[in-house]
């Protein structure tokens, strides 16, 4: 394994960080409980939660996820072997069921609270933001609409203010962000230069994948003037990046064969990129799998790629990418044929 650390911090994680959202929907207690078993034999010692997971979310499995966690550390005992990051839910249709009011001071302190409950822990070594509660461009959302500009009142201050506590409480150790903007990364970084008393965002949690480079519009340059480091989630693109839905046959337990709406990388240039990317990774004996993330590997805004699996070969190959050097002619074909598909996938 390779490490890196939190940027600011002496934390080292690993580089290849273990996802876990599929656990409690797609993946059993068991599965879960044997995926974290091996990554941390495998040397992972980072992994990444939600209150929100699994995904796709549902009232009658809230926060099922956080539990399979904490069942393993108090049958393992290795809660001190793993830096754990969890999330908060912001504000949005599809998590209601949570909360309503967002990133208030209660709102946080509860989330907080539920989290190291269902953890079994006594703290969270880094604890995130899931999304804005502004509305602007995420999830798949290319640009930002300045006409479905909301209300929304500037309570980055308060934010800060109630995580700085619960970090003096010892509840949670650092803070970060997730699916942010250059404009929000910017404001919560300006905020704690100016107020020093509070904590400084040290991570965010994007989407980063052979389909969507959009992190390397503003935010790279932020990630690097600023040394903030990125957490890429969906590296291999729901699944899309194996190649296994380029055939007419798709598999029958795959992610987007039980969820179809889940189609954020599954449009016509998605598929026609993919295919030129498995083309290219075929011609090096490689598979497009270990390829794709080889790749994110190699990004030098990278702190720690989210890898997430819901079988063992699958976890298995994609851990093992960390040991894939790509060579300058793979690298170059990547970058031929991003040039003529750009981000297809935002």
């Amino acid at each position: 394994m390779k490490y890196t650390r939190i940027p600011h911090t002496n934390i080292r994680v690993s580089k290849i960080c273990l996802g876990t959202m599929t656990w409690g929907r797609q993946n059993s207690e068991t599965e879960g409980h044997e995926q974290m078993d091996y990554a941390l034999d495998q040397g992972v010692n980072f992994f990444d939660t939600a209150e929100l997971y699994p995904i796709p979310p549902k009232k009658e499995i809230y926060a099922v996820t956080e539990e399979i966690i904490g069942s393993w550390f108090k049958k393992t005992g290795n809660r001190d072997k793993v830096v754990l990051a969890s999330k908060i839910a912001g504000r949005a249709d599809f998590a209601k069921y949570i909360r309503t009011t967002g990133f208030s001071k209660d709102s946080i302190i509860s989330a907080v609270n539920g989290s190291l409950q269902r953890l079994q822990t006594d703290y969270i070594d880094l604890y995130q933001l899931h999304w804005p509660e502004r509305n602007t461009n995420y999830f798949g959302q290319r640009g930002f609409n300045s006409h479905a500009m909301d209300p929304w009142e500037d309570n980055i201050h308060q934010v800060l203010e109630t995580l700085r506590d619960l970090v003096k409480e010892g509840k949670i150790r650092h803070v970060g962000l997730s699916n942010e903007t250059p404009w929000g990364t910017m404001r919560y970084l300006e905020e704690s230069k100016v107020h020093q008393d509070l904590p400084r965002m040290l991570t965010i949690q994007n989407p980063y994948s052979l389909l969507n480079r959009l992190f390397e519009v503003g935010l790279s340059e932020v990630a690097t003037r600023e040394s903030i480091g990125l957490l890429a989630y969906s590296p291999m693109a729901f699944g899309v990046l194996s190649g296994k839905y380029l055939d007419e046959i798709k598999p029958r337990k795959g992610r987007l064969t039980l969820f179809p709406h889940y189609d954020r990388y599954s449009s016509e240039n998605s598929t026609k990129a993919t295919q030129q990317y498995q083309q290219l990774a075929q011609a090096h004996g490689l598979s497009l799998a270990q390829m794709s993330l080889a790749f994110v590997n190699t990004r030098p805004f990278l702190t720690s790629n989210i890898i997430g699996a819901t079988t063992m070969d699958q976890l298995k190959e994609n851990i093992a990418s960390i040991e894939v050097d790509l060579s300058d002619e793979v690298l170059d074909g990547i970058e031929t044929i991003h040039n003529a598909i750009p981000n297809p996938a935002p």
